[in-house]
Formats: structure tokens, C-alpha cells, sequence
């Protein structure tokens, strides 16, 4: 898939707002920020790429979706209709999107990794969940979450049940309790940098960006390739920005 890049323009990537956690009140002052931060990336933006994990939840029923967001779902409309380009990626908390985002926003949403000619750089990305080696607990759970009977299943639940439940369960998750940062594991032990690498071996990509890890990293993992995670909102507000010859992590302040 190519992007095209004009003169002047840039791409923004961000990932993991997990909008919702910990709470209404935090979760809205965090929306918020990024409605403020989208409002001045699409002064120059070409392109946003939004890398999963937008929502601590969420569930698309056939009539209905959560309650709330309001300022992000205005937003991501308003740069649609100037014409800025959007793609969303699904994440570990928000994998079950129906298409909403395709219908209401004219918003592509993506399940797995995707590739990219973006100017005369390519790129590999993906939310990042379930990838590298490792964590096969996660793995089996994410087939089964993903597993249409299991969504059906679910969709039988009254909404007022079924997104109660869920926010439930969602707020006992380290995200949603900020109980821990992420610790840096190490350039041979960040499992999405050996998944980079593994790639490499098969095709060139200039830059793997992923989010999930919830820490902002940027590691060589080829002569001429980079991985960069875009870390998260909860703690750091981290971003990257591509300008048509690098791409560097950068960090919102109000």
C-alpha cells in the first residue's frame, strides 16, 4: 500500500490512549489531550496512523456501541471531512470492531500488520499483540476472543450487561490500574524487536511500528532498520512523526 507524502506534509503515529481507564473522569482529561494533540498534528498531517488499543474497551453491538467518547470520535470525523487520511489498527482491548469506524468516519480498521510505501521508505505496522515468540497463553485467548461464535456469543448479552462486565474485567488490567511501568527487557529480549529482525530476514523495512509494549522505544534491528514502539498515553504521551527522511519518537506537553 503507498502513501503519498507532498512537500511539507508529515505522517503522525500513536498508539494505546486505552480511553475509559482508569476511570471516567481521568479517562475524559486524557481525551481531551489527544483531541488537542490530533487538532495540531493535522496542521501538517498527510496521513495519522492510530496503532490500536484506543479504548480500554470496546464492543460493537448491531445498534450500539459504548457510551462516551464523544470528543475523539468528533475529532477523528472532523479531520476525515478536511481530508486527512486515518488508519486505525485494532488492539488486545479493542479487537472487536464491526465497522463503525468504516461506516460513521470513513475510517479504515485494520486486524492485522499492514505494509507501506510511505515516500521512498517502507514501513511494517501493526498494534503489536500476539507477535515475536513467547506469551502462547495470550495467543490461545486472542483466537478464541477473535473467534466469530465467541463474538456472537457474546453480542447475545443486553448491552447493559455485557459493556458492564467488560469495563469490569477491563479496569482490573495493568493499564487500566497504572500499577507498573513497563520495564525495558533488552535489545535481544524485546520480543517485537526479535519479530522485526525474524521479518528482515524474508523482506526490507525502513521502520516496524508497533504499540501494545506501553513503552516508547527505538532500536536498530537491521543495517538500515529501525523498531519503534510509540509507548503509550496513560504515562507518557509518546508519538512519532515521519517526515519524509526519518522518523522520530516524540512526546506531547500541553
Amino acid at each position: 500500500m503507498e502513501i503519498l507524502l507532498p512537500p511539507g506534509k508529515r505522517v503522525y503515529f500513536a498508539s494505546d490512549f486505552h480511553l475509559g481507564a482508569p476511570d471516567m473522569e481521568k479517562s475524559r482529561d486524557r481525551e481531551r489531550l489527544v483531541a488537542q494533540w490530533l487538532d495540531e498534528a493535522a496542521k501538517d498531517a498527510a496521513h495519522i496512523f492510530l496503532v490500536g488499543d484506543l479504548f480500554d474497551f470496546w464492543f460493537e453491538y448491531k445498534h450500539v456501541i459504548p457510551k462516551g467518547y464523544t470528543r475523539l470520535l468528533g475529532k477523528l470525523a472532523e479531520l476525515r471531512d478536511k481530508g486527512i487520511g486515518i488508519s486505525v489498527f485494532i488492539g488486545n482491548h479493542d479487537m472487536w470492531m464491526d465497522g463503525y469506524f468504516e461506516e460513521e468516519l470513513e475510517i479504515p480498521v485494520y486486524f492485522e500488520p499492514q505494509q507501506y510505501t510511505i515516500g521512498a521508505k517502507r514501513f511494517y505496522i501493526g498494534h503489536g499483540d500476539g507477535l515475536g515468540p513467547g506469551d502462547h497463553g495470550y495467543k490461545f485467548l486472542k483466537k478464541i476472543f477473535r473467534n466469530p461464535v465467541c463474538r456472537f456469543l457474546f453480542s447475545c448479552i443486553p448491552p447493559n450487561w455485557g459493556i458492564s462486565m467488560a469495563n469490569y474485567w477491563s479496569r482490573k488490567s495493568r493499564a487500566a490500574t497504572g500499577s507498573q511501568l513497563e520495564q525495558f527487557l533488552g535489545d535481544d529480549q524485546e520480543w517485537l524487536a526479535i519479530y522485526s529482525r525474524e521479518i528482515l530476514q524474508q523482506e526490507h523495512f525502513d521502520y516496524f511500528i508497533f504499540g501494545h509494549r506501553h513503552l516508547p522505544l527505538d532500536l536498530k534491528v537491521g543495517e538500515r532498520s529501525r523498531y519503534i514502539n510509540l509507548g503509550d498515553w496513560l504515562n507518557y504521551n509518546s508519538y512519532a512523526v515521519f517526515d519524509g527522511e526519518t522518523t522520530e519518537l516524540k512526546y506531547y506537553r500541553k
